[in-house]
């Protein structure tokens, strides 16, 4: 059953839907949701339109090279997936079957430090990179701890995110009161009831905790909480560039830093340690009204010179959304909601799904637009619409 309702799949938006059918509403709207009037979050997707293709015809494309490399490894093509907080919200096979599927199909998987799943656990499921998305908390024990564990491990990399010194004003998520674990209220049993399977194994099998801060905190986490509070508790507000310094020398590896929309603020980065920039508005779920993290791909690439890698994160909803970025200046681009999509549609088959699909699209774009190894892709082929 599960495996028909796939096929009828073709993209992205089809496990979207898929998804909204099998999540309650709260659970829905804490995935697709963004801050405030969700400007950002519209326009990173719309602003994709904005650049059009210039195709070169009769080239050889009997043969397409979609390999590169990332974090110090070969990668299959140019998609990392993202680091999302909670993943059992959506299934409750949760990260782990997300690091699988990266595993099988040669890809880059990040995992939160809000996950569900530890950061051992990860390391023993999949053989592709593996990267630990990381916080500077006040408590810098717990830090120091998290890339001691990261280190163990055997993570190809860091990524430190640098844009939530404050939590978003998340409106949808503050209207269902959502907390840790979820909390059955008048306002959303109904929507509870109605999905009774993932009901019954999200609340009852498998309860929800955020394991890795649970491991490396000295005291307990409280017994619920708003995730609000808990961010806002947490993240030291006071960070400065020389704490990128302490963690690039604490780390000793490939590090980057998630968030940044500037090209002053990457060259800052490079400067501080930094190999890799994560052009990012977080989805769309902190500062809203933002540039769209596509239009900022062409200004970072040349204000840092190919001295450190480049990943767009935000709006990829196509393979050819890819293709753009990397023939802008990127190096690849990094996806969250693609892949959970299809992770809540239908667990692990989802989410090879979701990749399959942007795989699939990815490499017919190439073809259609006359170029046969992702390495020529480059702005002759790309405009923008005036």
């Amino acid at each position: 059953m599960a495996s028909q309702a796939l096929s009828s799949c073709i993209n992205i938006d089809d496990l979207r839907h898929r998804a909204r059918r099998k999540l309650p509403r709260l659970i829905f709207d804490y995935l697709e949701g963004g801050a405030d009037d969700e400007v950002s979050l519209r326009r990173n997707c719309d602003a994709f339109a904005r650049y059009e293709f210039l195709p070169e015809v009769l080239t050889d494309v009997s043969t397409i090279r979609t390999a590169t490399r990332l974090f110090g490894r070969d990668i299959a093509f140019p998609l990392m997936l993202s680091p999302t907080g909670l993943s059992r919200l959506f299934h409750f096979t949760g990260e782990a079957a997300v690091a699988s599927v990266a595993g099988r199909e040669g890809l880059p998987y990040a995992l939160s430090t809000m996950g569900t799943t530890t950061i051992e656990t990860v390391a023993t499921t999949t053989n592709a990179p593996k990267l630990f998305q990381i916080y500077i908390l006040k408590d810098r024990g717990i830090t120091s701890d998290f890339i001691r564990r990261a280190k163990e491990a055997g993570y190809d990399g860091l990524i430190l995110t640098v844009d939530t010194m404050v939590t978003g004003n998340r409106e949808r998520d503050r209207r269902n009161g959502l907390s840790l674990p979820p909390k059955i209220n008048l306002h959303n049993f109904a929507s509870f009831v109605l999905r009774p399977r993932w009901s019954l194994r999200a609340l009852a099998k498998n309860p929800l905790d955020l394991v890795n801060l649970k491991a490396s905190m000295a005291g307990p986490l409280p017994t619920r909480y708003s995730l609000f509070e808990f961010g806002a508790q947490q993240v030291d507000r006071s960070l400065k560039w020389k704490d990128v310094e302490w963690m690039a020398a604490e780390w000793g590896g490939p590090l980057a830093l998630k968030g940044l929309m500037s090209a002053d603020d990457a060259r800052r980065a490079s400067d501080s340690g930094a190999s890799a920039v994560i052009i990012s508005n977080h989805g769309g779920r902190q500062l809203d009204g933002t540039v769209a993290p596509i239009d900022q791909i062409a200004p970072v690439a040349d204000a840092v010179g190919g001295s450190m890698e480049i990943i767009l994160d935000g709006g990829v909803r196509r393979g050819s959304d890819i293709v753009k970025a990397i023939a802008l200046g990127a190096d690849a681009c990094s996806v969250g909601r693609p892949y959970l999509y299809g992770l809540a549609a239908a667990g692990e088959a989802g989410v090879a799904k979701a990749l399959s699909i942007l795989r699939e699209e990815f490499t017919r774009a190439l073809a259609l637009l006359g170029v046969s190894d992702i390495e020529k892709l480059s702005r002759k082929y790309i405009q923008r619409r005036l």
